[in-house]
């Protein structure tokens, strides 16, 4: 079997009774879930999510081969085992085990890997690791469990503080990650300014956040900062502000356009907010780009 199974499909393979799931809480980028399985002898297809396993209650001796000579561990409560995005395996253990599954997007593990190493991605793999002592990992697992069972009660962002330490953990300690060669200048390609400026025209009615800016041009927040400070010479608030000025100064010289609707158009509350960011945006932006919408 050649595609990658999504994590849905996963029982169908290593079959056993499923006690959590965490999708209903809707959780950005990770999933946990929690099973119980007796022995079993099962080869599994590369799958499209990273997963990290921490053995919960029994022990046993297992066997598992990622593509390669089979490994076996002596596996207890609070072993973890990490199984890189992708790769066929083959699991082979006797007695019961209850185990969580976190299962991590290659997307987010990218994404937060581009925030680490401030550079575009090309790959990141976990090491083949069957077995590791590794209380952290743990420790995340019994913290994902326990606010899953609470019902989610600190919502997304605790769910993203859980998330973003585990990928650093696994980035820092268990993956080898392929940077991709800087480009010339370090700027923003083409592709990605066309795509940001039809998206800020597109949007210029709404708030438009730095996420939705950085997702446009498929980098991660922090990346998407640095370069387009690199390209434009300031941050995309400002970038954002000079297109809201120039459609208010565009619309304002039609008469049959009422202020409000001006204002509304453009992103702004009302006609006193665009005055008032357009006295500050006067005080803070560099001289070009209040002659690119002066003139």
């Amino acid at each position: 079997m050649s595609e990658l199974i999504p994590l849905e499909e996963l029982p169908r393979w290593v079959p056993g009774n499923m006690m959590l799931d965490t999708e209903s809480l809707g959780w950005d980028g990770v999933r946990v879930r929690e099973f119980h399985y007796s022995g079993l002898d099962v080869p599994v297809p590369g799958i499209r999510d990273f997963l990290v396993v921490t053995y919960k209650s029994g022990a046993t001796t297992m066997n598992r081969s990622c593509g390669g000579a089979w490994q076996k561990e002596r596996i207890n409560p609070g072993s973890v085992s990490l199984l890189t995005q992708a790769v066929r395996s083959h699991w082979h253990w006797a007695e019961d085990i209850e185990v969580c599954h976190i299962y991590l997007s290659p997307a987010e593990v990218a994404k937060t890997a581009s925030d680490v190493y401030e550079r575009d991605i090309s790959k990141v793999a976990l090491f083949d690791v069957l077995r590791v002592e590794d209380p952290l990992l743990a420790e995340i697992a019994t913290a994902f469990s326990r606010e899953a069972r609470a019902g989610g009660i600190g919502g997304q962002l605790y769910a993203e503080a859980l998330r973003n330490q585990v990928c650093i953990h696994l980035l820092r300690h268990y993956a080898d990650v392929n940077l991709q060669e800087r480009r010339s200048g370090g700027c923003l390609s083409a592709a990605q300014r066309r795509l940001l400026d039809h998206y800020i025209e597109d949007h210029l009615a709404t708030n438009i956040k730095l996420a939705d800016l950085a997702s446009v041009a498929r980098l991660s927040v922090f990346h998407f900062t640095r370069l387009f400070r690199d390209e434009f010479g300031v941050p995309p608030h400002t970038y954002v502000m000079k297109h809201r000025l120039e459609r208010a100064k565009t619309q304002l010289a039609n008469p049959a356009i009422p202020l409000k609707a001006v204002a509304m158009n453009s992103g702004f509350a009302d006609q006193s907010h665009m005055n008032r960011l357009f006295r500050k945006w006067l005080n803070t932006t560099p001289q070009k780009y209040r002659n690119a919408v002066l003139s």
